[in-house]
């Protein structure tokens, strides 16, 4: 009876432990998170090989040889054996190699730059992080939106990444990796969703005091044409997105709400990428052209 309560009880606890897992990394929904999930689980799988008998023995040994077993065996002299120097150091030695191998492999097939190898031609996603929102840029398609992201299931996404402000962190668990996204550079992504559906998509990178509100949605669609009637909700919204209108959606915002902009100015997400670079630049240009105006009044 006492062993039938006790693997209820270890039962219940998994079950609640695991459904905390809904909806996160170890609830994969697209390819690469697949690939990772099985990752860490093979990772987890080979720390414990080590992990459990070391916990094992501490509390076995700790038990055998308490206070009052005046019975066992006590021998203060007893300094080697070579059966346990071989398990103790052969045993790890393995591990950390079959480990390293496995990084080195997922390390490149989950390099975050690489393209997904796959038959459908992908679709690209401008991604800038503000504060304290996400801009998400079609190039291809003329449109964006903020705090929402959509494409096709079964679709190569790739993103290109990068911030107006603090450095953040580009993640949507259920998909795969995440990546920082920083000012004056660019970062990729490539993820795919293999299933229809709506994903949570957050900042994993503590930017600010709007951080607890900085969180998307990613929708990945049953079909292309339910993507393109997406896309054609947001051209007929009127608003552009333009250097002008990108300044004040630039303004800090908390728990901003989705908007969408039915047409973008060419080369948005480049501007934004260059624009302090250009500031500098400017200032450059203009201490010169000073400096050489001195000279030439020096000269006169």
């Amino acid at each position: 009876m006492l062993i039938r309560n006790l693997s209820k009880t270890a039962l219940a606890a998994l079950t609640l432990m695991l459904a905390g897992c809904a909806g996160g990394v170890l609830d994969p929904k697209g390819q690469i998170g697949i690939d990772e999930k099985h990752l860490i689980i093979v990772a987890t799988v080979l720390m414990l090989i080590v992990v459990i008998p070391v916990i094992f023995m501490t509390l076995y040994f700790a038990w055998k040889y308490r206070d009052g077993r005046d019975h066992e065996i006590y021998a203060p002299k007893w300094a080697h054996s070579k059966m346990i120097e071989i398990v103790v150091w052969v045993v790890p030695i393995i591990i950390v190699i079959i480990l390293g191998v496995i990084t080195w492999t997922s390390t490149h097939d989950l390099d975050p730059y690489k393209p997904l190898d796959h038959e459908a031609r992908p679709i690209t996603v401008e991604v800038v992080s503000l504060n304290w929102k996400w801009l998400f840029i079609y190039p291809e398609l003329g449109v964006a939106s903020v705090n929402e992201v959509a494409f096709p299931a079964n679709v190569p996404i790739n993103f290109k990444i990068t911030s107006d402000t603090a450095m953040n962190s580009f993640f949507i668990p259920q998909l795969g990796s995440q990546i920082y996204s920083m000012a004056g550079m660019e970062t990729q992504l490539h993820l795919i969703a293999n299933e229809p559906g709506t994903f949570d998509g957050i900042s994993a990178n503590y930017s600010g005091a709007g951080f607890a509100g900085m969180k998307f949605k990613a929708i990945a669609t049953p079909t292309a044409k339910d993507f393109d009637a997406w896309v054609a909700k947001l051209k007929q919204q009127g608003k552009r997105l333009d250097p002008q209108s990108y300044q004040q959606l630039a303004e800090e915002s908390k728990n901003n709400p989705v908007e969408y902009y039915g047409s973008v100015s060419k080369g948005m997400f480049n501007h934004i990428v260059m624009q302090y670079m250009h500031h500098d630049m400017d200032m450059d240009m203009s201490h010169h052209s000073g400096h050489s105006s001195s000279k030439n009044e020096g000269a006169e």
